[in-house]
C-alpha cells in the first residue's frame, strides 16, 4: 500500500469521525439521547478496532456492527424507553412542545372587542429573470396611518419543519419614509400622484435609494389576483400564517374573522411565568402556564394542561409525553377492561403457536415418512406437488383461503362441500371458534411443506442398520418409530421446532390478512379481537385503535412478547440439547 493510498484512508477515517461526532452533538442538542449514546458507543468501538492492534480482526465487522447498533440495539432501547411513557394520541409532544403550542398556535389567540384592523399590501423584490423572491415588505394601512414591516427574522419551526411562529416589528411611515436600523425605505409613487398621502398610489418601495420592492399583492385589489398563487403557497405559507406583528404594546395577526384579508389585533390567551416551589431548603423554579384573560394558572394533571371554562369546570387543553413508570404494565393486571381481553389473547397466542407447530409437524412428518419409503414410485412428482404451498407467497395463499374457501356465501367449503351434505353454513370468519379453526387450517397448509422437507432430510440421515437390527430383535413398526426414528429425528428438528414456535408466536401476516384479528371481542376498551395474537394486538394499539394510538402500551406488550420468546427459546434450546446424547 503506497503512501498516497494510506493518506486517503486516514483522511476518510478522520472525516467519518468528524461526521459521527457532529451527528452525536446534534442528537444531544435535539434531546435524542438514546440514539446519541448508541452512536457514541459505536464510534468508540470503531476507533478501538482501527487504532488497536489487538482489535485488528474486528475491523471487518464494522459495517455489520453499525447496522446492528442502529437497526437492532437502538430500536430495542427505544421500545423499552417508550414502554414506560404515555406516548400516544393526545400525548405526542414533550412538555416544552406543548407549552410552545399554547403560546404560538393561532387557536390560542383572541381578538379583543372592537379590535384595531389594518389592510395590507405586499411588496416583493424580483430577481434577474423578473421572478418574485421571498424577500418582501409588508405595508399596513388604514385611512389615517401606514406602517411598514420587514421580512420576519424570528422564525420558529416544529420538528417536522412547519412554521409555528414568526415575528416582526411595525414602524410608522412619515412623509413616505421609514427608518429601520439605519436603513431608509422610501415609498415610490407615479409622477402624477406625487404629493398624495394615501396608500392607493404606491407602486414600489426603495431600500436606501437602490434596492426596489415592487407592489405585488393585496387581497382587496383584484388587479393583483394573478399573483395570489405565489402569495398563498410561498409567502403566506412560509411567513404570514403565523406572523405576529408588534407595534409598541399591540400585536397584529392575520384575522380569520376577515377571511385573512386584514391584520387585526390579537393576543395570546396563554403566557408563561416562573413559579418558585420550596422543597425543604431548596427552591425549585418551574415554568407554568397562565391564562391571561382570567389570570389563573393552568392545572397540570395526567400529563396534560387543563383550564377552567365559564362554569368553573376543568377541560383538557393539550397533553404531553411523560414518564409514567410501570403503569402500562400494571394496567394489564389492574384494569379489568384490559386484563380480560389481554389474557384471552395471551392464552390464544400460546395455543395458536403451539398447535401450529404441532399440526404442521405431524402432517409434514407423515408425508416425509411416506416419501422416505424406498418402495414408493414417483417420489419426485409427489414431492414437487407437496412443496407447492411453500413455494406460493403466503399473502396470496391466505387471501385465496379467505375469499375462496372461508367465504360464508360463496366459499367452496360452505357452498359446495357442506351445502351438498345438507349441513348449515359455518361462520368461518364471524364466529370466534370457527375463525380460530380457519386460522389453524390455513397455517397448517402453509407450514407443512417446510416440516416435510426438514423431516425428510433428517430421516434420510438415519442409518438403515439400526432398523435392520430392530427387526431382528422383533421390534414393531411403532416401536421402531418411537425408539429410533423420533429420537434421532429430534436431534436435527427440535431447534427448528423452537424457531417455528417463535415465528408463529409473531406471525402477524396470517392473522392480519385472514381475519384481521376479528371477530371483535366484547367488553373491552381496547381494539381486541377474538383471533388476535399479541403482535396483531400491539399493531392495533399502535395504529388502528378507535380511541387513538397508544404507543406506550403497545411497547409494553412488545416487551412482554420479547421476554416470553427469549425465555421460551432459552429453555427449549437447553431441552433440545438433551437429544444430542442419543447420537453420542
Amino acid at each position: 500500500m503506497n503512501k498516497f493510498t494510506t493518506f486517503l484512508i486516514w483522511i476518510f477515517i478522520g472525516v467519518m469521525n468528524a461526521l459521527l461526532v457532529w451527528a452525536i452533538l446534534l442528537l444531544f442538542i435535539l434531546a435524542n439521547y438514546g440514539l446519541g449514546v448508541v452512536i457514541s458507543i459505536f464510534l468508540v468501538l470503531t476507533d478501538w478496532a482501527i487504532f488497536s492492534k489487538k482489535a485488528y480482526p474486528y475491523r471487518y465487522t464494522l459495517p455489520a456492527l453499525f447496522f446492528l447498533f442502529v437497526l437492532t440495539i437502538y430500536p430495542i432501547y427505544y421500545t423499552i424507553d417508550t414502554s414506560f411513557t404515555n406516548y400516544g394520541t393526545g400525548h405526542l409532544f414533550t412538555r416544552t412542545n406543548a407549552i410552545d403550542t399554547l403560546l404560538t398556535d393561532p387557536t390560542y389567540y383572541f381578538e379583543p372587542e372592537d379590535p384595531k384592523a389594518y389592510d395590507f399590501k405586499v411588496f416583493v423584490r424580483y430577481d434577474e429573470q423578473y421572478k418574485p423572491t421571498e424577500d418582501f415588505l409588508l405595508l399596513l394601512y388604514d385611512d389615517k396611518n401606514m406602517y411598514l414591516s420587514e421580512k420576519p427574522v424570528t422564525l420558529e419551526y416544529d420538528s417536522r419543519g412547519n412554521l409555528i411562529y414568526a415575528e416582526s416589528e411595525l414602524f410608522p411611515v412619515e412623509n413616505d419614509e421609514v427608518n429601520i436600523n439605519d436603513t431608509t425605505y422610501t415609498l415610490i409613487r407615479p409622477t402624477e400622484s406625487l404629493g398624495t398621502t394615501g396608500s392607493d398610489s404606491i407602486i414600489a418601495i426603495e431600500k436606501n435609494g437602490g434596492i426596489r420592492y415592487a407592489y405585488f399583492y393585496s387581497p382587496v385589489d383584484p388587479l393583483t389576483s394573478t399573483n395570489s398563487a405565489f402569495y398563498n403557497s410561498v409567502l403566506r405559507q412560509n411567513y404570514l400564517k403565523s406572523l405576529n406583528l408588534v407595534l409598541q404594546d399591540q400585536n397584529f395577526r392575520l384575522s380569520s374573522s376577515t377571511i385573512f384579508k386584514k391584520f387585526s389585533e390579537a393576543y395570546r390567551v396563554y403566557d408563561t411565568s416562573v413559579k418558585v416551589i420550596v422543597d425543604g431548603e431548596r427552591e425549585i423554579y418551574k415554568t407554568v402556564v397562565v391564562n391571561t384573560l382570567t389570570n389563573k394558572e393552568l392545572v397540570e394533571r395526567d400529563s396534560a394542561f387543563w383550564d377552567y371554562n365559564e362554569n368553573g369546570e376543568l377541560y383538557r387543553l393539550i397533553g404531553y409525553k411523560d414518564y409514567i413508570g410501570g403503569e402500562n404494565f400494571a394496567k394489564i393486571i389492574t384494569d379489568p377492561r384490559i386484563s380480560g381481553p389481554f389474557f384471552k389473547i395471551f392464552g390464544w397466542t400460546f395455543a395458536y403457536a403451539g398447535l401450529s407447530v404441532l399440526l404442521t409437524f405431524v402432517v409434514g412428518l407423515a408425508f416425509a415418512l411416506v416419501l422416505n419409503d424406498a418402495n414408493l414410485k414417483g417420489k419426485v412428482v409427489y414431492r414437487t406437488l407437496l412443496i407447492i404451498p411453500w413455494a406460493i407467497p403466503a399473502f396470496i395463499s391466505v387471501l385465496v383461503w379467505r375469499n375462496g374457501f372461508f367465504n360464508e356465501t360463496y366459499g367452496i367449503i360452505n357452498r359446495f362441500i357442506l351445502g351438498n351434505l345438507g349441513i348449515e353454513p359455518v361462520k368461518w370468519l364471524n364466529d370466534p371458534f370457527w375463525a380460530k379453526v380457519a386460522i389453524l387450517i390455513t397455517n397448517t397448509w402453509l407450514g407443512f411443506p417446510y416440516m416435510m422437507t426438514i423431516s425428510l432430510g433428517a430421516l434420510q440421515s438415519i442409518p438403515g442398520e439400526l432398523y435392520e437390527a430392530a427387526v431382528i430383535d422383533g421390534a414393531t413398526r411403532w416401536k421402531q418409530f418411537r425408539q429410533i426414528t423420533l429420537p434421532l429425528l429430534m436431534v436435527a428438528v427440535a431447534p427448528l421446532l423452537v424457531m417455528s414456535f417463535a415465528f408463529n408466536f409473531n406471525n402477524f401476516t396470517l392473522i392480519y390478512l385472514l381475519t384481521g384479528g376479528g371477530p371483535a371481542m366484547a367488553g373491552t376498551n381496547t381494539p381486541a379481537g377474538s383471533t388476535d395474537i399479541l403482535i396483531s394486538y400491539v399493531y392495533k394499539l399502535a395504529f388502528e385503535g378507535s380511541q387513538g394510538q397508544d404507543f406506550g402500551f403497545a411497547s409494553a406488550i412488545s416487551m412482554i412478547i420479547f421476554a416470553i420468546i427469549a425465555v421460551f427459546s432459552y429453555f427449549n434450546f437447553r431441552f433440545s440439547g438433551s437429544f444430542e446424547e442419543v447420537s453420542r
